[in-house]
């Protein structure tokens, strides 16, 4: 590239020919920032800095400025060379960008414009740290923030076996059953499954795109993303129109790790996409979940390489719930109690050497349970109480099964 005032072409002759005034909107703040979403890509640091560091209304001035970038200017951390080559980067988009235009779009969809500090911008995304996007756009009758503040991202395989799907389905259900919201990138095979699950049992889904919320990607998920706008959400930080490309997608991926409470791989292979977004909740410090599968299936190798990484095991809803949650295991799942549960050494020693069909005297006990004949006969007593010991003219045994004792000996 060309350093500024030399003859050959370079960020000056990529800025936008008109006479070096802004248009209108360029005055609202709320528009000027809408149109840094279609000027730049998410994955656009420069840009993101460029902005916060001067207001997205400033920054379109100094964009239209045909002054050439100097050493003054620049903020802290920025460096002239990055700055230059941003200019002409998003000069180049200047005659696409209308942000009236796309709001309009999105509005006669049914959607709108959720921007930070709005009551709908979730929470999750401060944990970008400079990486939020400059703007959400979404289609759905949900609340974004509530929406999301107690939810899961569920994702995998695109080539998913049944196996995957069966268990996407089965794990949004169950979230939905519970309050909590499904997550995904509605992507064939595992994202697809989720977002079906929710959808049939009534539950909440959201889903993040690649492209804008106008667009159906895949085309042959043009109905469930249809169902998911009337009844979740459908959200994108590219606006309308704009098509799905590689590096979205792994942009978008980082958008479904912020704003979900937990990120779970239910099925991917070894280099999956979907293993990237639970990198980036592991780089965000959310919990990570994956499902195991079969040690030979090549579509859980992902998940197995996950797992050797630390992530938590989980093999349904009320396991990934306790991720969402932040809870102890036993705080969620109630194990059924033994009958032996909440005794002691000497009790538990007395309750295994009990028979369980003939009696015995308390001193053929204390010899199989090694322990002093004293000892024995008040244990005895207590373990009658609580009903797990049982007294005939034969001696003793365990009381019968459904009488609030019984049992194995594990």
């Amino acid at each position: 590239m060309s350093a500024p005032g030399s003859s050959a072409p370079g960020w000056q002759d990529a800025l936008p020919a008109f006479g070096r005034r802004l248009p209108r909107w360029a005055a609202d703040e709320r528009l000027a920032l809408l149109a840094w979403s279609r000027l730049s890509e998410p994955e656009d640091l420069v840009a993101k800095a460029f902005v916060a560091g001067r207001g997205a209304r400033q920054a379109l001035e100094r964009l239209a400025s045909p002054a050439p970038v100097s050493a003054a200017e620049c903020l802290l951390g920025e460096r002239t060379e990055h700055l230059r080559a941003g200019l002409a980067r998003w000069a180049s988009r200047w005659e696409e960008t209308d942000p009236e235009r796309d709001l309009d779009r999105v509005q006669t969809l049914g959607g709108r414009v959720v921007l930070d500090g709005d009551p709908e911008w979730p929470d999750g995304l401060a944990l970008l740290n400079g990486g939020e996007p400059f703007a959400l756009w979404v289609r759905g009758p949900l609340h974004l923030a509530r929406a999301c503040e107690r939810s899961a991202a569920v994702v995998g395989a695109r080539a998913a076996t049944a196996y995957g799907e069966r268990l996407a389905a089965s794990i949004a259900v169950g979230l939905g059953d519970a309050g909590a919201t499904t997550v995904s990138g509605a992507a064939l095979g595992v994202d697809g499954a989720a977002h079906r699950g929710a959808l049939a049992a009534g539950a909440p889904t959201l889903a993040v795109l690649a492209c804008g919320v106008d667009r159906a990607y895949p085309p042959s998920h043009q109905r469930l993303l249809r169902a998911v706008a009337e009844e979740g959400l459908v959200v994108s930080e590219v606006p309308p129109g704009s098509s799905p490309m590689r590096r979205r997608f792994l942009q978008r991926n980082r958008l479904i790790a912020a704003v979900s409470s937990a990120t779970v791989v239910v099925e991917a292979g070894w280099r999956s996409g979907s293993l990237s977004t639970a990198g980036l909740a592991m780089d965000l410090v959310r919990p990570v979940g994956a499902v195991p599968g079969p040690v030979t299936s090549p579509s859980s190798e992902g998940c197995h390489r996950l797992l050797r990484a630390g992530a938590i095991c989980v093999t349904d809803a009320a396991e990934v719930l306790e991720l969402v949650s932040g809870v102890a295991p036993d705080a969620v799942r109630r194990v059924e109690a033994r009958p032996h549960d909440g005794l002691d050494a000497l009790q538990l020693a007395v309750f295994d050497a009990l028979p369980v069909v003939s009696a015995q005297s308390a001193e053929r006990i204390a010899v199989t349970a090694g322990l002093a004949a004293p000892d024995v006969p008040p244990v005895l007593r207590d373990l009658s109480q609580r009903g797990l010991a049982s007294r005939s003219s034969g001696g003793w045994r365990r009381a019968p099964r459904g009488s609030g004792a019984g049992g194995d000996r594990q």
